[in-house]
């Protein structure tokens, strides 16, 4: 991963002359698939590529010890055996990104992982997730629990009334909050985009965010009616692009389509 993202000082000059061409955005998104390609030789290798970038996920109400340590085995042994073999590849090194659990069952992933001689992250997603719907010091509490139990990646969630009513500041202001909450842990910031109304909120929140210091911006909780899509990948894409010009910080993006 790229060097973390510091965050920089709040522009709203910037967030405010922001203005999406939504047709010119699903234009693009349409013309995508038909010039880009793998080649056949190629698709195995993209596949085992796209499954090391994975969040192994369980999100359920009800979680266990027993499943959250077969979700952990799976993480370790992503492929089945008779796969690899068919495809002649060594599976060994061949692991998910992190183990996505909630914050309660982050101990049980973190022995699990520990007991498999696994390195792989555990993820917690936390402030209120998937809503948000709870008090600051709630949340930041939540954050705080999570990487003390040995979460090294946070996934957060925007306050979306903030940004549907334009409150730029306060999103940024919590976001920075949280960062700080998060300690050495990296920070994912979901912007749950189906529910922001427009694809300019979507850039704008992509922006503020990354000023806050996001290490990953991402899509979505998986619980909304609408998701991840290539419109909404496009603009968050192009919104990255334009951070890094500016600051020179790299910062991820993350597809969620639970």
């Amino acid at each position: 991963m790229a060097a973390r993202n510091p965050g920089s000082v709040l522009d709203l000059d910037w967030v405010q002359r922001i203005n999406i061409n939504l047709s010119a955005v699903k234009r693009r998104a349409e013309a995508i698939p038909t010039r880009r390609a793998v080649k056949k030789e190629c698709q195995a290798a993209w596949l085992l590529k796209a499954i090391s970038c994975i969040d192994l996920t369980t999100l359920s109400g009800d979680d266990t010890f027993t499943n959250v340590q077969r979700l952990c085995h799976k993480a370790v042994h992503p492929v089945r055996q008779d796969l690899c073999d068919a495809m002649d590849i060594d599976q060994k090194g061949l692991t998910v990104a992190a183990v996505c659990v909630y914050p309660a069952r982050v101990a049980d992933s973190v022995k699990s992982l520990k007991f498999l001689g696994a390195k792989i992250p555990v993820a917690a997603v936390a402030t209120g997730f998937p809503t948000g719907q709870y008090s600051l010091e709630t949340r930041l509490e939540e954050i705080k629990r999570a990487v003390a139990d040995g979460a090294q990646e946070i996934d957060i969630v925007i306050n979306r009334n903030y940004a549907l009513g334009g409150n730029w500041e306060g999103i940024y202001r919590e976001v920075q909050m949280m960062k700080e909450a998060c300690g050495s842990a990296h920070m994912k910031t979901i912007l749950a985009t189906g529910e922001l109304g427009t694809m300019t909120n979507v850039y704008k929140a992509s922006i503020v965010c990354m000023m806050a210091g996001a290490d990953f911006i991402k899509t979505s909780t998986g619980k909304e009616t609408v998701n991840a899509t290539l419109p909404v990948g496009l603009v968050m894409t192009r919104a990255i692009r334009d951070y890094y010009q500016i600051t020179g910080y790299k910062v991820d993006l993350h597809l969620s389509n639970i």
